[in-house]
Parts: structure tokens; sequence; C-alpha cells
């Protein structure tokens, strides 16, 4: 009886009961893990995105401020492939200088191009800072459903294979039982972190987005007030 009891426990093993499980329930346990896996990836990645977008935005916000003429900061970021605030500032003194070499008549249209370049541009940098959010609310979500799906599958295997033995002695029971709910242990594990990570990432990503369309509205503001010095000092010229 006692070496029955060590081999039983030996064989409710997380190893052991994965080895003992159906060709579902496995498929099942797999592609949760690969969901976990690529869950922390996600994190990984936008824990060093995110960082190096804040510090982008100090710091261009610091050169902005600075006194540096506009031109002079236009012309420094237009060389490289500007990201955040500078391709919102870039787009906005694009079109501006576009507007204004072909001879901009119309204030309030050449304000109308400038603001539409800026949303672009933002609806962009905000799709950049959204990408993969949507995996992580999609293994948050489905995770649990897809670990029941294997429990459900694992139980009525057990059942099966109870039937047949026609025994209910729980060293039978047990680590077909076992076998089953480690789907859905599994399915938690994976589906926690993700809808945990989701909505942190998904609140660092609308505050990003937040401090963007200040920008773009305080530029807007900005460049408001040089459109209707430069019309004035055109119309005294004429």
């Amino acid at each position: 009886m006692e070496q029955v009891g060590l081999a039983a426990t030996s064989d409710v093993t997380l190893w052991s009961l994965f080895m003992q499980a159906g060709i579902v329930v496995k498929i099942v346990m797999l592609g949760l893990v690969g969901a976990s896996i690529w869950t922390w990836a996600i994190v990984a990645d936008k824990i060093v995105s995110y960082g190096r977008v804040r510090r982008r935005l100090d710091k261009f916000e610091q050169a902005f401020w600075s006194g540096q003429s506009l031109e002079e900061l236009y012309r420094s970021l237009s060389e490289r492939k500007p990201t955040g605030m500078g391709a919102v500032f870039v787009a906005a003194m694009r079109e501006w200088k576009k507007s204004f070499e072909r001879g901009a008549k119309s204030p309030i249209g050449l304000q109308m191009r400038i603001d539409k370049a800026m949303d672009v541009t933002l609806a962009r940098e905000a799709e950049k800072l959204e990408a993969r959010l949507g995996s992580l609310a999609t293994i948050g979500s489905a995770a649990p459903f897809i670990g029941l799906f294997g429990t459900v599958v694992g139980i009525m295997t057990s059942f099966q294979a109870i039937a047949g033995s026609k025994s209910t002695n729980l060293a039978v029971v047990a680590p077909g039982i076992a076998e089953a709910l480690m789907a859905t242990a599994i399915g938690l594990l994976a589906a926690i972190p993700a809808v945990i990570a989701y909505n942190k990432f998904s609140a660092d990503a609308g505050k990003i987005t937040a401090r963007l369309e200040g920008f773009a509205d305080e530029f807007s503001g900005i460049l408001s007030r040089q459109i209707d010095e430069r019309m004035q000092t055109r119309q005294a010229a004429e």
C-alpha cells in the first residue's frame, strides 16, 4: 500500500500531469504557455519603449522652450526621423513653410491645414503607442475560457477512464482531475498578468497621448499668432 501511495504521489507532478494529458489538453496548455510568454515579451517591450518616449518628450520640451528659434529646431529635427512631439512639430512646420512658400492668403485655411497635419501625426503616434495592446486584451479575456475548455475536455476524458476501469478510487481519479484543472490554472496565470498589463499600459498611452495633444494645441496657438502677424505685415506692405 505504501508503494502504491508513493507511485500515486509521483504521478501528480506538473510534468507527469502534462505528459499524461490528452492531445487536446496538451495543445491547450502549450498555447496558453506561449500566450503567457508573449504577454511578458510585450510587457518588457512596453516598459522600455514608454520610458524612451517619455525621455524624448522631456528632451524636446526642454529644447522647444529653451528660446531656440523654430526654424533652427525644425532644421535639426527634419534631418532625422522624429517621433512624439518632434513629429507633431515637424508636421506643423512643414505645412507652415509650404503654405507660405506658395503664397497662402487665407489665415483660416492655413490654420486648418496645420491643425489637420498635426491631427494626422497625432493619430499615427497614438497608434504606435497602442501597438500590441490589443494582444494583451485578447489574451486577458480569452485565456481563462481556453483553459476552461481544456479542463472540460480533461474531465470528460477522466470520466471515460473511470468508466472503463470501473473504479472510483481516489488514486485513479485524482491524476485525471488534477491534469484537467491544470489547464484552467495555466489559463489564469496567462490572463491575470495580461489584464493588469493592458490596464496599466492603456493608462500610460492615454497620458502620453494627452501630453502630445496638449502640445499640439499650444503650438497651434503659437502658430496662429504668427500667422496673424505675417498676414498683417503682408497687407501693410501691399
